[in-house]
């Protein structure tokens, strides 16, 4: 709560309440707990310089007309200096960010990230680089003779359809929103009418976080979660915790519905599946050709492998992506005498462990990853030179 000698003191937790409530009005959202998490963002928008990070907000859905749209409007109308990067360069973006940056939003961001993307790579990295303080852009500057540092640093709010990067969505307060149930019904949203009351709302928010942004960057609240996800909910944990009443409880009630929901979506990076889904193709095979486990990952039609680029994953594709993990294919000699390129089982061992371990076996059932008493196949390996490929 914050006092003035000229004006009452602002009762945070109501003010975020009217916020709420002007939420809903325009958008049904997916849970009561979403509608929460998207009212604290939108707060803790007014006070970045306070925060460490920034964290974004993906809104996203299956399809069009699910009210991605729509919110992106409401959000804009609230938050902190909008700044919409339709159409906008990539260059003019940078130089739009500040010390106080302003608030991007990202309509139509599937066609930023797809894979038909071109030409947005600029704006790919200031996106990734931005949830940070102090991870500047670097230029050079031909005419100056010098390299130029770019702040990156600013709150992202991005709408589209389907998933963002892993590298979005692990720094993002993740909105799934579908199409309204019969029944589901929302007031009309005009630009003209509608958005000036929800500017004073805005006005209103920078008033009350404005005038102790100190506090608030001082603040060290008590989290549910850890990490990375720490560092995305901190900022809505410290707006809700300066607002009080029941804010505090339904910030943290957000925090832990939201970050099970995206733990238990099922989705992993693309890196991930490829791990997870050769596991699955060397079943029992100690080692396998290049050409076989390619197509045995592409035998799963659930599998984006056979559409992964125009041909589908390649070798020199399934390399880069293992290297990564420090795994190479080797020459392999097999024993029906057949020698060709391929991966041993046991190169995987360790990054299966480490990246998508198996839940531990039930007592009386085999270890996985080959741990048990199943049989290998004949395919076994005899001879094998280290190669580059």
């Amino acid at each position: 709560m914050t006092t003035s000698d000229d004006q009452p003191p602002i009762d945070g937790a109501a003010l975020l309440d009217t916020v709420h409530d002007a939420l809903t009005r325009y958008v049904v959202l997916p849970s009561p707990q979403a509608a929460d998490a998207v009212t604290l963002w939108i707060a803790a928008t007014h006070a970045q310089p306070a925060w460490p990070h920034a964290p974004r907000l993906v809104i996203r859905g299956p399809e069009k007309r699910c009210g991605k749209s729509r919110l992106l409007d409401v959000t804009e109308a609230t938050c902190h200096t909008p700044f919409i990067t339709v159409n906008s360069s990539p260059a003019a973006v940078y130089r739009s960010i500040t010390d106080d940056p302003p608030t991007l939003l990202v309509d139509e961001a599937d066609t930023i990230f797809g894979a038909k993307a071109e030409g947005n790579e600029d704006l790919r990295g200031l996106l990734n680089a931005g949830h940070q303080r102090n991870r500047p852009a670097k230029r050079y500057d031909a005419n100056a003779n010098r390299v130029e540092s770019i702040p990156t640093f600013a709150m992202a709010a991005l709408a589209g359809i389907g998933a963002m990067p892993d590298t979005i969505e692990d720094r993002a307060v993740v909105i799934r929103m579908r199409r309204r149930a019969p029944g589901e019904t929302v007031a009309p949203f005009r630009y003209k009418r509608d958005r000036p009351p929800l500017r004073q709302l805005a006005a209103d928010l920078a008033a009350w976080l404005r005038a102790d942004l100190a506090t608030l960057e001082a603040a060290e609240p008590a989290m549910p979660v850890e990490d990375r996800a720490a560092d995305t909910w901190e900022p809505l944990v410290v707006v809700a915790d300066h607002a009080g009443g029941h804010w505090p409880d339904r910030a943290r009630v957000a925090v832990l519905a939201l970050t099970a929901e995206a733990e238990g979506n099922g989705e992993m990076s693309t890196r991930l599946r490829l791990l997870t889904d050769c596991r699955a193709a060397f079943d029992t095979d100690t080692a396998l050709p290049t050409a076989v486990l390619l197509d045995r990952l592409k035998t799963d039609a659930e599998a984006p492998w056979n559409d992964y680029g125009p041909n589908g994953l390649t070798a020199m594709k399934l390399g880069t992506i293992l290297r990564e993990y420090e795994i190479r294919s080797s020459n392999i000699r097999f024993l029906d005498g057949t020698q060709a390129k391929g991966y041993q089982r046991a190169d995987f061992t360790d990054a299966w462990a480490r990246y998508c371990p198996q839940p531990a076996p039930a007592e009386g059932e085999n270890a996985p990853d080959g741990g048990g008493s199943r049989p290998s196949r004949p395919s076994l390996v005899i001879a094998g030179q280290r190669g580059t490929a």
